[in-house]
């Protein structure tokens, strides 16, 4: 096998990682909110019902930012429901899962969750534009966030909550490009719809920050333009467009779903293009960002198996979307995550979807425990090491034959320098069968040791970490890996996750 190669230099860098790179999502779907975050009668449930085990493992992870309540589910959903005296709130219909939502667990209480998480946790609010519109916004805006003295912020202080809610980041609507969302537009009717939201929000407080929606993916019949006309309508109004995209392997091609991240990096780089090209039509300094406000390994093909069953009526919090995900899946998750820092220039949101149960890093069984699935591991480490510049990965690597994406590096690579000058090295070996040398040349860099090289990676690709056996896969250390005379030298196992950190 040829050697993978790139250099490193402090002086060629893409920007700056955004903490809320390491977001999450929360939504009213199966099982992420009851039973998962939520369970009043599990042994380890404290007094506002949320378990402990879990929010001991979501603090592991690392996560910053957090989307609630949905996903498709915010179409149809009345944010009033969810306030209030517990035994008072209403049981609704939620369309777009075809469950029953009790409301048990609501605004307030998702609040208490994030302040249980830490001090870097951070609430990004999805607003109804299915349904529902600018009042409707205005509405929970000011009940959220207004400190007193107003009817909505008085009834906030009533529920209990007398402090502000402080949520400054908000989704204008959710995927309202995709024929399955309830209230679905067409690009015109969404980006008026949006741009006299946003209007009125900065009227109540110019310092939110709104994300309007972008393609569900690059696939959209309607991608780019829908981009394009969103932002004509919106460009002076928001401060970022929304990107999702999840990915699985099509008809057995495991070599085209490692290369996953060619098509996420795409994506990326047409919704900037895009972008910047209104800008420039507009006449407009200011840059739109991107908020990557969904991302996955999601095996959809199985989700459409069981939509098309009938099966689904109207239970509460039915076991849906419970992928159980591999360690070739945590491969690919983690060059998604490679991606995303590789872009950390304009992608300066991020949320991984979801948290608990549902296509989640953590699983839980209701009164039993939860463990971390292979997919956790990536995203902690680069929650905990991807911290500061990342700098300019521009790799000479071998290759290898892929049916979507035609000739495809084999290694995918970013670097990260913290603000104390260490360097942490992520780096993922496409290859099934072989292992990759790797060199790194530093240049400019003060580092003279190698702290640690770990690697998730197994001899059977499809171990996972289950209900029985939930420590099947975990990270663990490799040998050899060097620094001498200003070279990284290292050999990465075949089909592997790699965090090398230098010091």
């Amino acid at each position: 096998m040829h050697t993978a190669r790139f250099t490193l230099d402090p002086a060629f860098t893409v920007g700056d990682v955004n903490p809320r790179l390491f977001g999450s999502f929360v939504e009213h779907l199966g099982r992420c909110v009851y039973t998962g975050i939520f369970e009043p009668d599990h042994p380890t449930a404290d007094d506002q019902g949320l378990r402990r085990d879990v929010l001991d493992l979501v603090r592991e992870l690392g996560v910053t930012t957090v989307r609630y309540p949905g996903g498709n589910f915010v179409s149809g959903y009345r944010w009033e429901d969810s306030v209030g005296p517990v035994e008072d709130r209403p049981r609704r219909l939620d369309l777009a899962w075809r469950s029953t939502e009790t409301n048990r667990f609501g605004l307030s209480e998702f609040i208490a969750f994030l302040k249980k998480i830490g001090p870097r946790a951070e609430p990004m609010m999805a607003l109804n534009l299915g349904t529902r519109g600018v009042a409707e916004a205005l509405e929970l805006q000011e009940y959220a966030n207004h400190p007193v003295g107003t009817a909505l912020s008085d009834l906030r202080v009533s529920h209990g909550d007398k402090d502000p809610f402080g949520i400054r980041l908000w989704c204008l609507g959710n995927e309202m490009d995709g024929p399955w969302q309830t209230g679905h537009k067409t690009a015109e009717e969404y980006g008026r719809l949006a741009a006299e939201t946003a209007r009125a929000m900065r009227q109540m407080d110019p310092g939110v920050e709104l994300v309007a929606c972008g393609s569900s993916s690059q696939s959209m019949p309607t991608f780019a333009a829908w981009e394009a006309t969103v932002l004509e309508e919106t460009y002076d109004l928001v401060d970022h467009i929304s990107l999702h995209a999840y990915y699985q392997p099509e008809d057995g091609d495991v070599d085209s779903f490692l290369a996953s991240a060619v098509d996420m990096e795409s994506f990326i780089e047409n919704v900037v293009a895009t972008a910047d090209h209104i800008g420039a039509k507009l006449k407009s300094k200011k840059k739109i960002n991107l908020s990557f406000d969904e991302w996955n390994v999601w095996y959809m093909a199985q989700w459409h198996e069981i939509e098309n069953s009938g099966a689904r009526e109207w239970a509460e919090a039915p076991r849906l979307l419970e992928d159980n995900y591999s360690v070739t899946d945590a491969v690919v998750f983690g060059s998604l995550l490679i991606a995303l820092l590789r872009h950390a220039d304009r992608v300066t949101v991020a949320c991984l979807a979801q948290l608990v149960n549902v296509i989640a890093p953590i699983m839980t069984e209701p009164g039993g425990p939860a463990w971390r699935q292979t997919t956790f591991f990536p995203f902690a480490q680069a929650a905990r090491y991807g911290r500061g510049r990342v700098l300019d990965v521009r790799v000479d690597s071998p290759t290898y034959a892929t049916r979507k994406y035609g000739e495809t590096d084999l290694l995918h690579a970013t670097a990260v320098r913290a603000e104390d000058g260490t360097v942490t090295v992520f780096a993922v070996n496409r290859s099934r069968t072989d292992a990759l040398p790797l060199d790194v040349a530093l240049n400019g860099l003060d580092l003279t040791r190698v702290v640690e090289h770990s690697a998730l990676a197994d001899t059977d690709p499809d171990a996972r970490n289950t209900l029985d056996d939930p420590e099947r896969v975990a990270p663990h250390p490799v040998d050899g890996t060097a620094l001498r005379d200003g070279t990284l030298s290292a050999v990465l196992e075949p089909l592997s996750w790699n965090v090398i950190r230098l010091g």
